[in-house]
């Protein structure tokens, strides 16, 4: 206990030492945002990964997908690393950097709204990031209950309180910089961790071959045994699904994107391409992969009973005490990294985007600042109150709410995003008609879920369906509809 206790210590001393070095360096908009556009490769693909990467992804979708695809969740990982963070950074780096640098853009709702000459672009889009931002925060607090409760007897209310206390801490002092060095350290923890992990849970059956082996013989919810060790899984067509959602989604959310809008200059992508495929192969191929043999430790009747999240944890709750110090310190790292991208996003889209345009106009850069700061701390409160409030009152409600804000986001902003990065002919009135259709498709299916058909009953297929049909009706509808003004679209390309 007491070797656990000590690494937790020194793991938060040096978050919020990292938050006070930095206060210094965010004195305006620009610099508390985007770390005055001058993030190196290193921590801007650090940056990238480990927001990516939370503990829903190695406590909730590890197990969950883990224990319903068997070894074949692993393509999940390899998905997110060669469609989530490859093909993004070649797709969209370089000309996220430069637009949203020639339009002098420091958000998603602000690119938009200079890219399409459109007011209300802004306005709409960042209404939909308030909204599907706040329940997908609260969601990164889920499963550490079990994991701290395994690790340290620790009230999952108590945990809740110090995760959103540190993070607010350097976040609120330090901004972008602050967060994307603590992201780096985090990232660091992350990859060290999952490898021990993978290694110590595969040793328990005899390594790999014996792990795979042990697999073959399970036949759980399939008609035959083995399906569970096969290459494609019991389930290829929802494995499919999956893939699309967690790794194409990427490509539409705030605060992924926001990491190129922080990166040093152009030919730092290259080299942020590779940091964060290596990283992404490693943590979300390792954490899926840990997942798939799942169904070595528990039983159909337990995980009925303790439910998916419960997976990992039990997984691993023989491991010795210093391996488990490193898991809990990985899902914190894991948690807080993207916390703290999450909130960052959100205040500054409400502030730049909706207070300093719709309510209080020409604030200095000083008042912008706080005012982020005084919505970093509402955002992390209002997150961590729904979070304790869904683990007490089981409320069905909040967690099908937060199952959806992936699907509504990356569904609204993708498809305008990519193509506003390469087309000049996409109009405003398309990306407007996407910016509602997805989150009201995710929305509708949350509360009529039983009308839609069979394969969009889940709102993992259903917020796939939602990005790749944004991809037709943007091209489509643009075609009848006056695409932007000739000056938009020479300050937008530079030429």
């Amino acid at each position: 206990m007491l070797i656990k206790v000590l690494m937790l210590l020194v793991f938060f001393a040096s978050l919020v030492v990292v938050g006070i070095v930095c206060r210094k360096k965010a004195t305006d908009v620009n610099s508390f945002v985007l770390g005055g556009r001058s993030v190196g490769p290193w921590l801007t693909a650090f940056a990238y990964g480990t927001s990516y990467f939370s503990a829903v992804i190695f406590i909730g979708y590890a197990g969950q997908f883990g224990w319903k695809f068997g070894v074949a969740s692993t393509w999940i990982g390899i998905g997110n690393a060669i469609l989530g963070s490859l093909l993004a950074w070649i797709v969209l780096g370089k000309r996220t950097r430069g637009m949203s640098q020639r339009l002098d853009s420091k958000t998603m709702p602000e690119f938009f709204a200079r890219r399409f000459g459109s007011k209300n672009l802004r306005l709409v889009a960042s209404v939909v990031l308030f909204i599907f931002m706040i329940p997908y925060t609260a969601s990164l607090y889920n499963g550490l209950s079990r994991l701290f409760e395994m690790a340290f007897g620790v009230d999952y209310t108590v945990c809740i309180i110090v995760m959103s206390v540190l993070t607010a801490i350097y976040v609120i002092a330090g901004g972008y910089f602050a967060t994307a060095i603590n992201d780096f350290i985090q990232g660091i923890i992350m990859l060290v961790g999952i490898v021990a992990v993978v290694v110590a849970i595969l040793n328990v059956n005899g390594g790999l071959g014996g792990s795979i082996d042990a697999m073959k013989l399970i036949q759980g919810d399939c008609d035959v045994a083995g399906k569970y060790a096969s290459i494609g899984g019991p389930l290829p067509v929802d494995l499919i699904g999956v893939v699309i959602l967690t790794s194409l989604g990427t490509w539409g959310l705030p605060q992924m994107v926001g990491k190129f809008y922080a990166i040093k200059d152009e030919s730092n992508i290259k080299k942020g391409t590779i940091i964060s495929t290596i990283f992404a192969v490693i943590v979300a191929g390792g954490c899926y992969f840990l997942g798939g043999f799942g169904r070595l430790f528990l039983t159909s009747e337990q995980v009925d009973e303790l439910g998916f999240d419960a997976i990992i944890p039990k997984m691993l709750e023989n491991l010795p005490d210093i391996l488990i110090g490193i898991v809990v310190i990985l899902v914190l790292s894991a948690s807080m990294s993207t916390l703290s991208s999450l909130v960052l996003t959100s205040s500054s889209s409400l502030t730049l985007d909706f207070i300093n345009v719709e309510i209080k106009k020409n604030m200095s850069e000083q008042q912008k600042v706080f005012v982020m700061r005084v919505f970093i701390f509402i955002f992390i409160a209002i997150s961590a109150i729904i979070a304790v409030i869904q683990q007490n009152s089981k409320v069905n409600f909040i967690a099908q709410l937060m199952s959806i804000s992936w699907g509504a986001m990356a569904g609204a902003f993708l498809a305008p995003f990519l193509f506003g990065l390469y087309s000049k002919k996409v109009s405003a009135t398309a990306c407007m008609i996407n910016f509602i259709f997805a989150p009201v498709l995710m929305l509708a299916n949350m509360l009529f879920r039983s009308s839609f058909p069979t394969l969009l009953q889940s709102p993992i297929n259903c917020g796939a369906f939602a990005m790749v049909f944004g991809l037709v009706i943007i091209p489509v509808i643009s075609v009848f509809t006056k695409a932007p003004e000739d000056k938009i679209i020479k300050e937008s390309f530079g030429k």
